[in-house]
């Protein structure tokens, strides 16, 4: 289902209007406090899955719940509405809540750019036989990312135009990442933004990578976050303080231990095991990198995403 960002704030704003004052929020049980975190079960998101694993959050009276959703569609509703006291999402999508004055704030980095080009986790390919060689090619083509108006087709255009090309010409087209690897094999698109593990995927089926979309952008791009609401920040600070410490700890881990982000993935994924030894991992600073997330906000506003350059100092806490 494709949507403007003002169609889907419209969408989040009912939300948060319908719903209950304070409902879902925490509760204490068993002298821990009952936490719900909104979180799409992809790599990303395993150091939350390692911190829980290990204890972090439970040391800071935290029991914690992690709810799968298909992305920031859901997460975003799902925080304003109280459903969760937390979520995971991209910065593009926080960027565009927070401009249509949704109350979302920023508490940790959520995954970042391994900065490598030609091995991060997300990348620009064609298919096995493509003409198309570079990503100025790209003009007039078509290509798929996962949602439009945002991250992928943002970095996408800056891509091409860093190389030469003009990006307003390109036709993106939605599709799901699962599908993107079958579509390159059928020529259904000239081009697609993909992710890890469907990266893997489509490089196995012989795609040809010519473009490392979030090293062009920014080689420390802080993709996602993890991100609450100004209503539990004002009702519950501790709780903000102890989730954001124990996210913390759960990033520095996983950012230590590739191995055991790559174990903790049969867990909660179900990509299969000699895929996982294969992934290129992004990396997972407890920070966010304020000045690449503003480098996005810039691409956004020149490419017409945003009609104005957004305040990103209220996005974070």
């Amino acid at each position: 289902m494709r949507r403007t960002p003002l169609a889907l704030a419209g969408t989040l704003l009912l939300a948060a209007t319908t719903a209950c004052g304070g409902g879902g929020g925490p509760t204490e049980e068993g002298g821990l406090t009952q936490v719900t975190v909104g979180a799409i079960p992809i790599i990303d998101v395993a150091p939350i899955y390692l911190g829980q694993e290990q204890g972090f959050f439970e040391e800071r009276g935290i029991e914690l719940t992690i709810e799968s959703t298909s992305g920031g569609a859901a997460a975003v509703p799902g925080v304003v509405s109280g459903n969760f006291q937390f979520a995971f999402g991209n910065v593009t999508s926080l960027i565009i809540g927070r401009q249509e004055n949704l109350p979302l704030k920023i508490v940790t980095n959520g995954v970042t750019s391994s900065g490598q080009d030609g091995a991060d986790f997300g990348a620009i390919v064609v298919p096995e036989g493509s003409d198309i060689t570079s990503p100025e090619q790209l003009e007039g083509a078509t290509v798929a990312v996962n949602n439009l108006k945002n991250i992928g087709d943002t970095t996408v255009r800056n891509s091409v135009e860093l190389a030469g090309g003009d990006g307003s010409g390109i036709e993106f087209v939605e599709l799901a990442f699962p599908d993107m690897p079958a579509a390159l094999d059928n020529n259904q698109v000239d081009a697609a933004w993909v992710v890890e593990p469907h990266l893997t995927t489509a490089l196995r089926n012989g795609a040809t990578e010519i473009a490392s979309n979030f090293v062009d952008a920014s080689p420390d791009l802080s993709v996602a976050a993890y991100f609450t609401s100004e209503q539990t920040i004002a009702e519950n600070p501790e709780l903000v303080d102890a989730f954001t410490e124990a996210m913390t700890e759960s990033l520095e881990y996983a950012d230590a231990n590739p191995d055991e982000v790559r174990r903790i993935l049969s867990t909660y994924t179900e990509i299969a095991p000699e895929v996982i030894e294969e992934l290129r991992l992004p990396r997972f600073p407890a920070e966010v990198d304020r000045a690449s997330v503003q480098t996005v906000a810039d691409l956004m506003v020149e490419h017409g995403t945003l009609d104005e350059a957004p305040d990103l100092d209220a996005l974070y806490r």
